[in-house]
């Protein structure tokens, strides 16, 4: 691997274990201590309910674990927010119009060029091709076999499908 890949790959490990890991860890740490000691020690009233910050800790984690896994859960299954990040994340990703190389690239594509080739000399030969159906199944296979030439999604040799 050479040098600058290995610095990019380091780069996106680091961000991936201190945003997902080491900034959770602290920042929930650091909002228990904070709250605590700057809020509830001071206020007498909550001082009686939580005396001291053990039970305050173990009373942050039975609530606000569960609180942050439906709060997840809301985020995932019932806001436009997830689908909003999945369709950004689409739109950036290099690989969405592009062959992968190993099974796809050597098998996948492959075999999705002959099934077309199957179908259309089976439904000629039943006489049950319509020109729609041959349109459609040889626009597509026009789709395969450029990904397969060019090594990506090309409408034409000249235009990506994903330009602008």
């Amino acid at each position: 691997m050479n040098l600058r890949r290995l610095l990019f790959r380091s780069w996106y490990y680091f961000r991936i274990g201190y945003g997902t890991y080491l900034a959770f860890l602290l920042g929930f740490v650091s909002t228990i201590v904070t709250v605590y000691y700057l809020a509830i020690n001071n206020i007498p009233f909550l001082k009686l309910i939580f005396p001291n910050f053990g039970l305050f800790s173990i009373l942050a984690l039975a609530f606000g674990v569960p609180l942050a896994i439906f709060s997840g859960y809301l985020h995932f299954k019932r806001s436009q927010a997830y689908s909003s990040e999945v369709d950004i994340a689409v739109e950036a990703n290099p690989y969405y119009f592009k062959i992968t190389p190993g099974k796809e690239k050597e098998m996948g594509i492959p075999l999705a060029i002959a099934n077309i080739d199957l179908f259309l000399a089976m439904a000629k030969k039943l006489g049950v091709l319509t020109p729609e159906i041959e349109s459609t199944f040889l626009e597509v296979r026009e789709k395969y076999v450029n990904l397969t030439k060019h090594g990506d999604y090309r409408i034409s040799d000249t235009t990506s499908a994903k330009e602008g």
